[in-house]
């Protein structure tokens, strides 16, 4: 019996030695987790929708909520110097396409794949209402397009294999320097059709409204293959790993969250990126609403994951967009 009362008494004092800690707000578990989780590095490049996904992590605290230690991204307006300082080790974290991580992983870079975040929705070709009625139709048109990029590539292996058309020489390929560019060209007149993408397609249509979508990338993949075309993603360095072995799981729960929050309350997503984004709320909200920005996690954790990225990458590689498929390295588990 007393060996009871000292049991409850021992009990009693240690319950009331650890009250004061949580009354007064002393941090909750992840809280914790972060603050002793070594510090992390990543980027954004504006204008353009990844700001969508950084702001509003961080206005959400999402990161914090996950034990991470994201603080303010870097922005950068200059799409090669943003690859290329993740590929140099200047940051940690990177929101990108998954071919150019494939690319640069197959190249020997320390990265790593840790989950897709948008589909191949995004890229598009695009004309004026009396321009080309069907992709066979822009046989010998001029189609303006940005040729050094991965999504080019990645359009033309798509029309190629699922159309059997080459646009090189089906059409006449008139290159410029970014996605922009191919809608001011065909605002203008001055192409038949231009491949472009998200939100560059939603704001030439609020600017001509009678322009269309001729083609979508990640539509006819998956009517075909029967799987998301994957398209942006996130890569994290090795080392950053080798610091923190739970940090990929953490950080597909934090874009997870981030995901569920942007698709469900877009509304306020959107007003959270506000100006940073460089694109009208309405032009943004739209290109979500149109789904052809489409928002969708993918973690490489899963087998599904994986596979939707090895699918993508054969069909690259059977189209000369890529030089081989990435090994089991390439996936962040």
């Amino acid at each position: 019996m007393n060996r009871h009362a000292l049991s409850r008494r021992t009990l009693l004092r240690a319950a009331s030695a650890c009250a004061p800690a949580s009354v007064l707000g002393l941090g909750t578990l992840a809280a914790r987790t972060a603050a002793a989780q070594p510090a992390l590095k990543w980027a954004n490049l504006a204008p353009g929708f990844t700001t969508l996904l950084t702001d509003y992590m961080v206005a959400k605290e999402l990161d914090k909520a996950n034990g991470l230690q994201l603080g303010k991204p870097t922005s950068y307006t200059a799409v090669t110097t943003y690859y290329n300082d993740f590929v140099a080790g200047n940051y940690d974290i990177c929101i990108g396409s998954w071919d150019t991580f494939a690319s640069r992983h197959l190249a020997g870079v320390p990265l790593q794949y840790v989950c897709s975040v948008t589909t191949g929705n995004m890229i598009n070709i695009i004309t004026q209402a009396k321009g080309p009625a069907t992709i066979q139709a822009l046989k010998g048109k001029t189609l303006a397009a940005p040729q050094s990029t991965g999504t080019y590539r990645m359009m033309r292996a798509v029309v190629k294999e699922l159309a059997g058309i080459d646009l090189e020489s089906h059409a006449v390929v008139q290159n410029v320097d970014n996605p922009a560019a191919s809608v001011t060209l065909v605002m203008a007149n001055r192409a038949d059709a231009g491949l472009t993408w998200e939100p560059n397609v939603s704001v030439g249509l609020a600017r001509v409204p009678d322009m269309r979508v001729l083609y979508n990338a990640g539509e006819e993949y998956r009517r075909r293959v029967n799987l998301d075309l994957p398209y942006f993603g996130v890569a994290v360095r090795k080392d950053a790993i080798a610091r923190d072995p739970t940090l990929v799981a953490r950080l597909n729960k934090a874009f997870a969250q981030c995901i569920d929050g942007i698709t469900g309350k877009t509304d306020e997503a959107v007003a959270i990126a506000g100006a940073n984004s460089g694109i009208p709320p309405e032009v943004l909200k739209t290109a979500i609403a149109s789904k052809r920005l489409e928002f969708k996690h993918t973690s490489m954790q899963t087998e599904e994951g994986r596979r939707s990225i090895r699918t993508a990458n054969e069909f690259l590689v059977r189209n000369g967009a890529l030089p081989k498929v990435v090994d089991n390295g390439f996936f962040a588990e």
